[in-house]
């Protein structure tokens, strides 16, 4: 991707539902890059701010081309970063092509090369323990952002319908995936079959990723238009974990044209 002088891109149209401004680009490349650049934003507030930057990150491929700016602008002290992400299948194979942890060293992690990386620890044998762990390694500090996207069952890392808690009391743990989560998987090419896909995953739960100072949802893709739509229209509620980004005032989110087309027409 070349970054030209690294103009921010302009919104063919905006909009606010609630608490939750929105905006719209005209494709897939440059709402990531309008994203990558409020992602430097907020990374150099923190460094500033306090000396480090502590980000999570969301796999998948709609995150593609926000990864793919973000590792590629200039003017970012990776050295400085700490990157954490949001969830892993239980029990997966760390060199599967579907691991998360895997997923982010490709395309982000093994370029920049930030102060630390620390993997969701889905290969524990104590899975408790290991949940525990990552959370206290998450509230050592304050989290400067959290880059998310959203999926097609609504759901915010693998808080899934209709059992997301917008009130969650710990902030890692082990959820059963449903069938609509575990397909996605199998749509974007992660696993060739449904019976591939594990049932159980570690995640970041909601409170947790809403914890973040700046939150960035990033949600490109015509199979998305429909729960974008759900996600601004519907009452807020766990049916839809992601209506819950609509009462986050820190949070923007970051559509192209396929995917604002049923929420956002025209």
């Amino acid at each position: 991707m070349s970054l030209e002088a690294t103009v921010r891109p302009k919104p063919v149209k905006t909009a606010r539902y609630n608490r939750l401004p929105v905006a719209v680009y005209e494709n897939n490349r440059a709402m990531g890059l309008a994203a990558a650049l409020d992602a430097r934003d907020a990374i150099a507030q923190a460094i500033a701010g306090h000396g480090q930057a502590r980000v999570i990150l969301a796999t998948g491929n709609s995150q593609l081309t926000f990864l793919g700016a973000l590792r590629e602008l200039p003017g970012i002290d990776w050295s400085r970063v700490d990157l954490f992400h949001m969830d892993e299948y239980v029990g997966i194979d760390p060199g599967h092509p579907a691991s998360f942890p895997g997923f982010l060293r490709r395309h982000i992690v093994d370029q920049v090369r930030p102060r630390a990386f620390a993997p969701v620890p889905g290969q524990a044998e104590d899975l408790d323990a290991a949940c525990r762990a990552y959370e206290e390694l998450l509230r050592q500090g304050p989290i400067d952002l959290c880059a998310l996207g959203i999926g097609e069952n609504g759901h915010l890392a693998f808080n899934d319908a209709p059992l997301a808690d917008f009130d969650d009391p710990v902030w890692v743990k082990v959820v059963q995936l449903d069938a609509a989560c575990r397909n996605q998987q199998v749509g974007e090419g992660h696993f060739g079959s449904l019976e591939e896909v594990p049932k159980r995953a570690i995640t970041l739960t909601i409170p947790a990723l809403l914890a973040a100072r700046r939150v960035l949802a990033i949600v490109p893709e015509a199979r998305k238009a429909a729960i974008v739509y759900r996600t601004l229209h519907e009452a807020v509620g766990s049916a839809c974990p992601a209506t819950i980004l609509r009462e986050t005032p820190h949070a923007g989110l970051y559509l192209d044209t396929d995917s604002a087309a049923i929420a956002l027409p025209g």
